[in-house]
């Protein structure tokens, strides 16, 4: 994974989220100090790796949403869903889904058929040229980003488990559909 920072050369001194922390409790609010710290720790680790993984997949003309669409396109048997499924799958608007199938048809990565069985529903399906740009763009972030962080497997298994319990509690649902254990 890319070290450099998003924000800066690093230059600062000291860790502006532990000095925040410092200054929540100075402040009286060390009963929310440590939360804060979490929820500024995980923003600030969002940004990092949006930006290692914009930083990968550019040369592949994707940002990480479209990857995902071509992904998740690509795990199905048919290499098709219809736009509602994949809104729902990928935890986003409607809209989101339609800009990027819009975006990815341009480019001739997906296309719009109509369903089978449902004259409403619009399938999105996944072309020969998405299917190939999926996986290459794949086996970079696999190579480049998620083999690459600097955690070890306890480690991931950890955050993992800590991630999830957020999720959760937030209403995610796992992969049964049911609400997530904590």
């Amino acid at each position: 994974m890319p070290s450099r920072s998003v924000a800066g050369d690093g230059s600062l001194g000291f860790d502006p989220i532990a000095e925040a922390r410092r200054q929540w409790v100075a402040h009286g609010w060390a009963d929310a100090a440590e939360g804060m710290e979490v929820v500024t720790s995980v923003m600030r680790v969002h940004q990092l790796l949006l930006a290692a993984v914009d930083e990968v997949l550019a040369p592949f003309g994707l940002t990480f949403a479209r990857f995902e669409l071509l992904t998740l396109l690509s795990f199905t048997k048919e290499g098709a869903l219809p736009l509602g499924k994949i809104g729902a799958r990928l935890q986003v608007h409607p809209t989101s889904v339609t800009n990027a199938v819009d975006r990815l048809e341009g480019e001739g990565l997906v296309r719009r058929d109509p369903h089978p069985t449902d004259r409403r529903a619009v399938l999105a399906t996944l072309t020969p040229e998405g299917r190939e740009l999926a996986a290459r763009a794949a086996d970079a972030l696999n190579r480049q980003i998620f083999t690459a962080l600097p955690l070890g497997e306890a480690q991931l298994g950890r955050v993992t488990k800590a991630l999830r319990s957020l999720r959760s509690a937030a209403g995610d649902p796992d992969a049964s559909g049911r609400a997530l254990d904590r």
